[in-house]
């Protein structure tokens, strides 16, 4: 299997590229993978934005429907949709000046990644930033 992240990039987007994290897929059910993974990117020091159609408050954190509707920068954009909707929301990444894209665990897109690292983003696919942080040490 390809390695979509090595160790250096995987540092480099969670303690070097900024705190805002864009959370897309994000919504008020705390059941779902992106609550628990927002809930602790607020807990390593992270602003977590919700990203969602529905534009909810999650977490303290006003929401918005859609990337290009958040009226600040963001430094990475963390992605929990499934693999076909994915590549949009990285082209989107790009185009509000994200520094870096993160696609969660089983969500991979080899031509989003392709896009999005020629843009100049640092890109991971197919991992969860809630493992990967502590891996860190």
């Amino acid at each position: 299997m390809t390695n979509y992240g090595d160790e250096a990039t995987v540092r480099s987007i969670l303690t070097g590229k900024g705190d805002t994290w864009a959370v897309v897929g994000l919504s008020t059910n705390t059941a779902r993978a992106a609550y628990g993974v927002a809930r602790f990117l607020q807990e390593h020091g992270k602003r977590i934005v919700p990203v969602h159609p529905k534009a909810e408050t999650v977490l303290g954190e006003q929401g918005y429907a859609s990337l290009s509707d958040v009226p600040f920068e963001v430094d990475v954009v963390d992605v929990f949709v499934n693999s076909a909707l994915a590549g949009e929301v990285a082209d989107q990444a790009v185009a509000v000046g994200a520094k870096a894209v993160w696609f969660q665990l089983g969500v991979v897109d080899e031509d989003a990644y392709a896009r999005t690292t020629a843009a100049g983003l640092e890109m991971v696919m197919d991992k969860c930033p809630a493992i990967e942080f502590p891996r860190l040490g």
